[in-house]
């Protein structure tokens, strides 16, 4: 990144900071100005062919990721270049990325990257969304926080990963708190019944009327993929 103060907050509070203190999660962010070109230690440059903006050198990423390997050898390693241009982080991309002993995360600016970044170093790109940022940092944050939550040891209760918004498909279920009435507001009585069975269909149906009404996309992908689990093998 040519921004490393963009780190600090997220990374000094909260549970990233539980996890790297106990050594669940190592995160070392490294500024590209000092993997720049020449005494000025150039990282930009115009883009051939003319027209706006400025476009990241090639020389900075290249060597800050060999920096990266030479110091701090890892065998089993993801190379992501952070773009408007990549496929939209999701869970199954954060679950697995979580599977790599380290992702090496390559935060894009102004205008974008030298070509031969995309093509010659990174083994994929992510994006944050439909959406066009001033930079990868953002997105490089968003990453680093939904994969160290699936790094076992991090969250205070390992349920909590696979019991929540599209671990299993679905939007999470409803969650309520005392008191059980505020502003006229009441609990589902289901959750104070005591009743277990209940209130596990309760929140399952709940999940399903929450993804239909909000997601109702994450109910065609889920049917999809059951119906082809489904299908007998050798069909068309």
């Amino acid at each position: 990144t040519l921004f490393p103060s963009m780190f600090q907050g997220p990374l000094d509070d909260g549970m990233l900071a539980r996890a790297r203190r106990a050594g669940r999660v190592g995160v070392r962010v490294h500024d590209l100005r000092r993997f720049g070109v020449g005494p000025q230690r150039q990282v930009d440059d115009a883009p051939f062919g003319g027209g706006p903006g400025m476009v990241l050198k090639p020389e900075p990423l290249f060597e800050a990721v060999s920096f990266v390997r030479a110091q701090f050898p890892s065998p089993n390693e993801r190379v992501v270049l952070l773009s408007p241009q990549g496929k939209p982080f999701d869970h199954a991309a954060a679950s697995r990325l979580a599977a790599f002993d380290r992702v090496v995360l390559l935060c894009g600016r102004y205008e974008g990257v030298d070509e031969r970044v995309r093509v010659g170093l990174a083994d994929e790109e992510i994006s944050a969304g439909d959406v066009v940022l001033t930079g990868g940092e953002l997105p490089a944050l968003m990453v680093i926080d939904a994969v160290a939550r699936l790094v076992p040891g991090v969250l205070g209760n390992a349920a909590s990963a696979a019991a929540e918004s599209f671990a299993s498909g679905l939007l999470d279920f409803p969650s309520s708190t005392r008191p059980s009435e505020y502003r006229g507001l009441s609990v589902p009585a289901v959750l104070l019944s005591g009743d277990h069975g209940a209130i596990d269909r309760w929140r399952n149906e709940s999940a399903r009327a929450a993804t239909r009404e909000k997601r109702p996309d994450l109910i065609e992908v889920s049917s999809t993929v059951t119906a082809s689990a489904r299908r007998p093998r050798g069909t068309s």
